[in-house]
């Protein structure tokens, strides 16, 4: 027997549960570091100004060694010359120190892995990424072939005579892929990629890169945008890969190309320019 009252309304229908907001997107593991905007931020004054300090320290040390005034040396002397890639050479030691107290200091991890040098992916042979820096180096030089070369850059004193190209080579061989991959694939893009995405930090930190060359290349437009082409490749290795190790050896071939390739046209650096 239904005894159910005739005509009553039907029961009220209760509202469907709201569908579960979607969790954002894990960051990648080579994004989540220990340091922020303001470690990057007061590792920029330091580095202006230690340069500056650094730079006037050398010159003068080297005046009181060679009893030659600073500022009667001449543009493209071995000493200039030597005065300038030493001063770098001491201010990239104190770099990396400066990196190595804020990632301590941030974090008790390894400081290697910390910013950002990780293992190679499986199945990925590292002499592949020397050979890719080669053929950016290559493609560079021909893009380089279609830029305006008026203007004498500032870096080219520094090709005048041999000493100065040997220390040159030293620097660029042994120290700048090191250091430079360490501050901006390594300590700068994380941050930027971690703010506003991989494809911005990729570009942003490879326009950094450029600017960062901007002074030794000062006057050429074309030479400061290939630079800052070189600059976004390399990033992009390294978000890639997940590892500076990857942009590193890119580096590493690029430079190695470009200073195999001028010790070739200067026929082992006997004809160095303008004598040559």
């Amino acid at each position: 027997m239904n005894f159910a009252e005739p005509n009553a309304p039907p029961p009220p229908e209760w509202p469907a549960p709201p569908e579960p907001t979607p969790a954002p997107p894990a960051l990648p593991a080579d994004l989540c570091v220990a340091w922020h905007w303001w470690d990057l931020f007061l590792f920029g004054i330091f580095a202006v100004v230690s340069d500056i300090v650094l730079a006037a320290l050398v010159a003068q040390a080297a005046s009181a060694i060679f009893h030659v005034p600073f500022r009667a040396m001449q543009d493209g002397s071995t000493l200039k010359s030597g005065v300038l890639i030493v001063a770098q050479t001491l201010w990239s030691a104190l770099a990396i120190a400066y990196l190595y107290a804020v990632v301590r200091f941030r974090t008790r991890e390894p400081f290697w892995r910390s910013i950002g040098w990780r293992s190679f992916p499986g199945g990925i042979y590292p002499f592949l990424y020397l050979l890719g820096g080669g053929v950016l180096a290559f493609g560079i030089d021909i893009a380089g072939s279609f830029v305006s070369k008026n203007v004498e850059l500032p870096i080219e004193k520094l090709f005048e005579n041999r000493l100065s190209v040997l220390l040159l080579m030293g620097l660029g061989v042994l120290v700048a892929p090191l250091v430079e991959e360490t501050i901006f694939r390594g300590f700068l893009y994380p941050v930027i990629a971690r703010q506003f995405g991989v494809p911005a930090g990729i570009l942003t930190t490879g326009i950094l890169f450029g600017l960062l060359h901007a002074a030794q290349l000062w006057g050429g437009w074309g030479q400061i945008g290939l630079m800052v082409c070189v600059g976004i490749v390399l990033t992009w290795v390294r978000a890639r890969t997940g590892t500076v190790a990857a942009s590193y050896l890119v580096h590493l071939g690029y430079n190695g190309l470009l200073f195999l390739g001028f010790v070739f046209w200067t026929g082992g650096l006997r004809h160095l320019p303008p004598h040559a």
